[in-house]
């Protein structure tokens, strides 16, 4: 019998969203481990897919996306950052965001290219990198405030130093960068070619009247940045797998030559119900409000626990600290209380690569008022 090869990425299991939702399902457990709305979508954006489908938009759309969506895109970007893209040159239509952050590392990064993460990271960031040959520099936050020590960051830059992948709202901490994060960036990358990633899909969901500030906003980054965000996360459709990368022209000429030869084009119907639906700016402005009411109630709900509550700036995750309860490991403190309590989370470890455990889980809350009730009811059992 041959041997047949190891794939680039023989290292990597399957997600620990993937696993934690298997063991909900096995232990008939509430799922608030991975990141999805479990309500359904606005009927108006509905009816916009069904009709487009019925008139004939069914075939191939254009490599960087459909005109009209890309022209509110720009839109919503100049309304919301008083930034400046080309629709047509400067704004491409992806199968998510996922796939637009694959594409930009692809793209750019090359053999012994080093690039800087922040974590706890989205799990997607370093096997990728690891894919194309890059080296991973990583700056550890730390609970409970989860902050960047920006001199620390500055000590990870050297001449191979090629990428530096943002995440902000941040997925799972619920931070968000300060102004005084973004001075600071500014002067780390001032006079180098250094590029930026910016993942942005958590960009609308963000509370206390807290301001989101997007690289887009910043002159000195946006010429080097490539912008990410989502429409599964804008409008409660992770499923449909649409984003977008906006950079400037360059970037975004450069981003498309990889781009065509991966997904090449994104879904044509649902693009062009997307651009019809965002004219209605409120279809989206709405999205701080209605996730900090849950946030407000999931956290109220708690107040009363041994669960401690670190703080939630943005996205649609709560961080609980649960040291006073148990002095088990997150992995194995998440999978008892999805067997013995019935609520699936996400252990913070696996968003580390060298597993730092501080007893943190990470909780979804875009979930309907009843899946809430239900998960309280069980989580304030837990002694």
């Amino acid at each position: 019998m041959i041997q047949l090869p190891l794939s680039k990425l023989s290292n990597v299991g399957t997600t620990i969203f993937s696993q934690m939702t298997q063991l909900a399902n096995e232990n008939e457990a509430i799922n608030l481990s991975q990141g999805f709305p479990d309500f359904m979508p606005d009927s108006e954006l509905l009816n916009h897919v069904d009709e487009f489908i019925k008139k004939g938009f069914n075939q191939y759309a254009p490599l960087g996306g459909m005109i009209g969506l890309k022209e509110e895109i720009a839109r919503k970007i100049e309304n919301s950052h008083q930034a400046s893209y080309h629709p047509d040159s400067e704004i491409t239509v992806t199968a998510g965001g996922t796939q637009a952050i694959f594409t930009a590392i692809a793209t750019f990064i090359k053999k012994d290219d080093e690039v800087i993460i922040f974590e706890p990271a989205y799990d997607c960031y370093e096997p990728t990198v690891d894919l194309f040959g890059g080296i991973v520099k990583r700056f550890e936050m730390k609970a409970p405030n989860y902050q960047i020590d920006w001199t620390a960051v500055k000590s990870l830059i050297s001449d191979k130093t090629k990428m530096i992948i943002l995440n902000n709202p941040n997925n799972p901490s619920g931070k968000i960068l300060k102004e005084e994060d973004i001075k600071e960036l500014i002067g780390i990358v001032k006079g180098t070619s250094i590029l930026i990633l910016s993942d942005e899909v958590y960009e609308n969901i963000v509370f206390d009247g807290k301001q989101h500030l997007s690289i887009c906003k910043y002159p000195e980054l946006k010429e080097r940045s490539l912008l990410v965000a989502s429409f599964g996360k804008l409008f409660h459709v992770t499923g449909w797998k649409v984003g977008y990368c906006a950079a400037p022209k360059a970037l975004t000429d450069e981003f498309r030559k990889v781009h065509q030869f991966n997904v090449f084009c994104v879904n044509t119907p649902i693009q062009l119900a997307l651009a019809e639906y965002m004219k209605n700016d409120e279809h989206y402005t709405y999205l701080n409000q209605f996730f900090q009411e849950k946030r407000d109630f999931l956290r109220k709900g708690l107040s009363g626990t041994s669960f401690e509550l670190l703080d939630c700036e943005g996205t649609y995750f709560q961080a609980l600290q649960y040291s006073k309860i148990s002095d088990k490991s997150d992995i194995d403190f998440a999978t008892e209380l999805t067997i013995n309590h019935k609520v699936a989370s996400v252990p913070f470890s696996s968003f580390y690569k060298n597993k730092v455990n501080e007893n943190v889980i990470r909780l979804c809350f875009a979930k309907k008022q009843e899946t809430l009730e239900r998960a309280l009811e069980n989580l304030s059992k837990v002694k």
